[in-house]
């Protein structure tokens, strides 16, 4: 991909930290106020039908991180061992390494929190390391935090807007935090200590995305700065110079340079010496094992929430990381890199075409006085997550329509036609339930105009179709 100029490099990453935080403070305040994480409340709330489509959506979510976690760790790996471990060999070492978490599960919550935040320090200190290599113009990088504006843009830096807010917000993640918070002792009936729950978990949840979007600055700024500009021949040059075994990997003509997590750690090696290669495939490596360990606790819950199925959490992570691989290793032993991390690319858009199932659904019962009391999301937050919802949605749908517009097969075109018509549908049925918990009670079929009657989702515990 063409990567953007410093000034807008984090301008991606900065708009999808402030979604981030918003929706992880109303995920928080749900399993604070009601004692049940978001899973639990759709399972109670929805019907049959809604509640598994959603279900298999965010299971859809969950198996593209997993997907991404494999492929990230293959190419880790890969860079490790300057070539030595094949791709495939990397992705059957990931299928150990889940094993291994959950055998640290064992020794409790605490001491895997633990490990988790040694991850994230790692990830810090080499994507830190590599942004002080590659030193980005200051100015510039606050000013893309900034000003939404972004120079010379078109529909592929569009797309990577969106696979930026995809990678950034996992909407299993959302699920997860709502449980997570359930494991601190909280006395519901106490009105003064849920308020202040709530207010610690908020500065937990600010600490934590402040960190998250560092070390996305970090990515970002230094593929813009290292990358912007520069053409294959000008690279393939450099890096034959510099003896790497990599420069065959750019072609020898004067095209802009296109690069992905696997090519971008081969340039940084080849442009500022060894050490910068593989402290940044150190730093992959961390990222894959934070994503494995999210996505197995994610996992459980919302298999848990929806469906009521207590499965061993073994049982659960070997079929999802078998399905994770399966199409993973495939694409490892019989393509090349290449398409290894165009993969990724890909995922990174779904991740965010499944946010609305996270997003939607925490902003509906968010809002239920019925379920949150006096904790119901006053008007602030109701406009403020209206506003989220519509700008992702309209995000999604301009994604969909440049991809389908690129595609050369007619087939394709119906294929993709039939798939945004459900997608579409299905997230407006979602978007009708949220705006009548919002208070747009005509949207309620049940409301009698000039009848003191209250909208249908307070009046029970499950929406009607």
């Amino acid at each position: 991909m063409d990567e953007p100029a410093p000034s807008s490099a984090a301008l991606g990453a900065a708009g999808a930290t402030i979604i981030g935080l918003l929706l992880q403070r109303l995920a928080a305040r749900l399993g604070v106020v009601t004692g049940m994480h978001l899973a639990e409340v759709c399972n109670r709330q929805y019907h049959t039908v809604p509640r598994v489509i959603l279900w298999l959506m965010v299971e859809l979510a969950i198996i593209g991180s997993d997907m991404q976690e494999v492929i990230g760790c293959a190419i880790a790996f890969n860079l490790l061992s300057s070539g030595r471990i094949p791709l495939w060999g990397g992705v059957l070492i990931t299928i150990v390494d889940t094993f291994v978490f959950l055998f640290l599960d064992k020794y409790g919550l605490r001491k895997l929190e633990a490990f988790f935040g040694l991850l994230i320090t790692v990830m810090a200190i080499t994507f830190g390391y590599e942004y002080v290599t590659v030193s980005p113009d200051q100015g510039q990088l606050l000013k893309g935090m900034f000003v939404p504006y972004c120079q010379g843009c078109g529909p592929a830096q569009m797309a990577q807007a969106v696979g930026i807010v995809g990678a950034v917000i996992m909407p299993h993640n959302i699920y997860l935090h709502s449980a997570l918070v359930k494991s601190r002792e909280v006395d519901r009936t106490n009105r003064k200590e849920v308020r202040e729950a709530n207010k610690y978990f908020f500065i937990e949840s600010t600490v934590a995305l402040f960190i998250s979007f560092l070390i996305n600055v970090f990515v970002v700024a230094v593929f813009a700065e290292a990358f912007y500009g520069r053409t294959n021949m000008e690279v393939h040059n450099v890096c034959n110079d510099s003896g790497s075994p990599h420069s065959q990997l750019f072609p020898q003509d004067n095209h802009t340079l296109e690069v992905d997590i696997y090519k971008g750690g081969v340039v940084l090696g080849c442009f500022f010496g060894p050490v910068a290669l593989y402290i940044w495939a150190v730093g992959i490596l961390a990222a894959g094992q934070s994503s494995t360990m999210t996505g197995t606790y994610s996992g459980q819950f919302v298999m848990e929430g929806f469906l009521n199925l207590r499965w061993s959490r073994f049982a659960r992570v070997l079929l999802t990381r078998s399905i994770a691989i399966t199409p993973t290793l495939l694409v490892a032993v019989f393509q090349d890199v290449q398409r290894l991390t165009g993969m990724n690319d890909l995922l990174n858009v779904l991740q965010s075409m499944q946010l609305p199932f996270a997003l939607i659904p925490i902003l509906t019962f968010t809002s239920l006085p019925s379920l949150m009391n006096e904790f119901a999301n006053g008007l602030v937050y109701k406009i403020g997550g209206g506003a989220v919802i519509l700008l992702v949605c309209s995000i999604n749908i301009y994604f969909v329509v440049v991809y389908v517009t690129a595609l050369d097969s007619v087939w394709l075109y119906v294929l993709a036609a039939l798939l945004s018509v459900a997608y579409l549908t299905f997230v407006g049925y979602l978007v009708w339930l949220c705006l009548i918990a919002l208070g747009v009670s005509c949207l309620d079929p049940t409301t009698r105009r000039g009848n003191d009657t209250t909208i249908l989702i307070e009046q029970q515990p499950e929406f009607d179709s």
